[in-house]
């Protein structure tokens, strides 16, 4: 009769470590899954940050110049969303400071046209962050006669 009741008692331990060592290695997959998830998204935007990084590094800071505050209506097939930002031009020279100043109106609709035909999936990660950055350079450098625009900074960026 003792017997009996150690037979079942071990039916029973059996289970139990089957179930456990079944939950670790659906753990250890989950594990193993979101690491490579979240490996291959930091691999793909660390080259960018670092020529990012790479090209602050190389040249001075130059003076800057506030732009004021934007409120843009991004595309969105779903719904009505909204960018709230403002950035900092980095200029080459301080002639360049003049030039940014008397064209400030064409910079903001330079700016507002661009962002403005951007999706919130666009805007809404690291790399599309800094495409758009890269892109604004471009735009206003094109405009601009006396100097260039060195960089770039977002100092507010909230997307609705």
């Amino acid at each position: 009769m003792a017997e009996e009741e150690d037979k079942g008692s071990g039916g029973g331990k059996s289970k139990m470590m089957l179930i456990v060592i079944v939950g670790v290695v659906i753990l250890l997959v989950a594990v193993g899954v979101a690491a490579y998830l979240l490996g291959s998204k930091s691999a793909q935007s660390a080259p960018v940050a670092a020529e990012v990084e790479e090209t602050e590094k190389v040249e001075g800071i130059g003076p800057m110049v506030d732009v004021s505050d934007f409120i843009i209506n991004i595309l969105d097939k779903n719904e009505t969303r909204y960018l709230k930002a403002a950035i900092t031009l980095e200029l080459e020279n301080e002639e360049t400071v003049v030039e940014v100043n008397e064209r400030m109106p064409q910079i903001r609709d330079s700016v507002l046209l661009l962002v403005g035909n951007k999706t919130f999936a666009e805007l809404n990660d690291l790399q599309g962050k800094l495409q758009l950055r890269a892109e604004i350079i471009v735009r206003l450098n094109k405009l601009l006669k006396k100097g260039k625009v060195k960089g770039i900074y977002f100092t507010e960026f909230v997307v609705q």
